[in-house]
C-alpha cells in the first residue's frame, strides 16, 4: 500500500543551504534536452532546476535550440551537444552534480537515442531520465534494461515516465499490464531504478517502498510540465538530496506550484512557465 509523506518528513528532505556557499557547492545541474523540433523543453528544464536550487545549470542541446535557450534565460549556460563530453559531469566532495536527459528528445532522432543510452554508462552522478530518452529505455533487446541495472556504480538513476512512457517501458521488459501503483515497483525493479511514475496521482517507487503524491490539479496537464518536474529533481539530486526524496519532494513541490499557478491563473490558463515561477511559493509552504 501507498504511503504519503507527511510535512515534516518532505521537509527533512530538503537538502540545506550552507550560508558560505558558492554556486558549485550548491551543485552543478546538466540538462541534456532540446532537439530541433522541442527546444523549449531544455529551456523550461534548466530554468525549473534553477528555481528549485541548483546553484550552476548548464544545458546540452541541438544546435538549433542553443538560441532559445540563452534567451529564454540568460543565466543559462547553453552550448551544442555536437562537443558534449560525459566527462563533464562529474562530482566531487564538494562540488555535487547531476543530470537530467531526454527532455524535448525525439525518440527517433540516432543523436538522441545515442545520448540516452551513453548517460546511463558514461554519467558518474545521479542521473535523471525523462522524455525522449525513456524511448531509448523501452527496447525489446535488454540492453539498455543492463545498462540501467549496471548503473550502481556510477550512481543512481531515477526514471520519470508518464502513463504511456510507462507502459512501454511495461511492455518492453514483459511487465503485466497494471495500475500505475503497480507498475512503478514493477519499473523499479525492472531497471534498478526509482521510478514516478506521473498522473492525476503520481507513485514513486525504489522497488520496495512506494509513495503517492495526490496534491496536483488539472492545471498540470499541459505540454511541458513534465519537463519542469525533471529539472526540479535534477536540481533536488545535484544538491545533494537523497535520491528517492528527491523524487518524492520533486513531484510534491511540481504539484504545490501547480496549484499555486492555478490560484493566480485559473485552471485553463497555467503554462508551464507559471509552474515555474510558482516554485518560490511551493519552497515557502515548505519551508514555513
Amino acid at each position: 500500500m501507498a504511503e504519503h509523506w507527511s510535512a515534516q518528513q518532505l521537509a527533512g528532505a530538503l537538502p540545506p543551504l550552507n550560508p558560505l556557499a558558492n554556486k558549485y557547492i550548491r551543485g552543478h545541474l546538466h540538462v541534456v534536452a532540446g532537439c530541433s523540433r522541442y527546444p523549449g523543453a531544455a529551456a523550461l528544464c534548466a530554468a525549473a532546476g534553477q528555481r528549485a536550487g541548483a546553484g550552476y545549470t548548464s544545458v546540452a542541446c541541438s544546435p538549433e535550440a542553443i538560441a532559445l535557450v540563452r534567451a529564454f534565460r540568460p543565466s543559462l549556460v547553453a552550448s551544442s551537444w555536437d562537443d558534449w563530453n560525459w566527462n563533464a559531469v562529474a562530482a566531487a566532495p564538494r562540488h555535487p552534480a547531476a543530470a537530467v536527459v531526454g527532455p524535448g528528445f525525439d525518440g527517433e532522432d540516432d543523436t538522441c537515442c545515442r545520448l540516452a543510452l551513453e548517460s546511463l554508462t558514461e554519467a558518474a552522478t545521479p542521473l535523471l531520465l525523462d522524455g525522449g530518452a525513456l524511448r531509448a529505455l523501452a527496447t525489446p533487446y535488454g540492453l539498455a534494461r543492463a545498462q540501467a541495472r549496471g548503473r550502481a556504480q556510477r550512481g543512481p538513476l531515477v526514471l520519470t515516465p508518464h502513463g504511456g512512457e510507462a507502459g512501454a517501458l511495461a511492455r518492453a521488459t514483459g511487465i503485466d499490464d497494471a495500475s500505475p501503483a503497480e507498475t512503478a515497483p514493477a519499473l523499479a525493479r525492472a531497471f534498478g531504478a526509482i521510478v514516478a511514475v506521473k498522473g492525476p496521482t503520481t507513485f514513486i517507487s525504489d522497488g520496495q517502498r512506494l509513495v503517492e503524491v495526490n496534491e496536483g490539479t488539472a492545471a498540470l496537464a499541459k505540454a511541458g510540465t513534465g519537463d519542469v518536474l525533471a529539472g526540479i529533481i535534477g536540481a533536488l539530486l545535484a544538491q545533494g538530496a537523497e535520491p528517492f526524496a528527491a523524487a518524492v519532494l520533486g513531484c510534491t513541490l511540481h504539484a504545490w506550484a501547480g496549484n499555486s499557478a492555478a490560484a493566480s491563473h485559473g485552471l485553463r490558463s497555467v503554462v508551464p512557465e507559471d509552474v515555474i515561477e510558482a516554485l518560490p511559493d511551493a519552497f515557502k509552504q515548505l519551508e514555513g
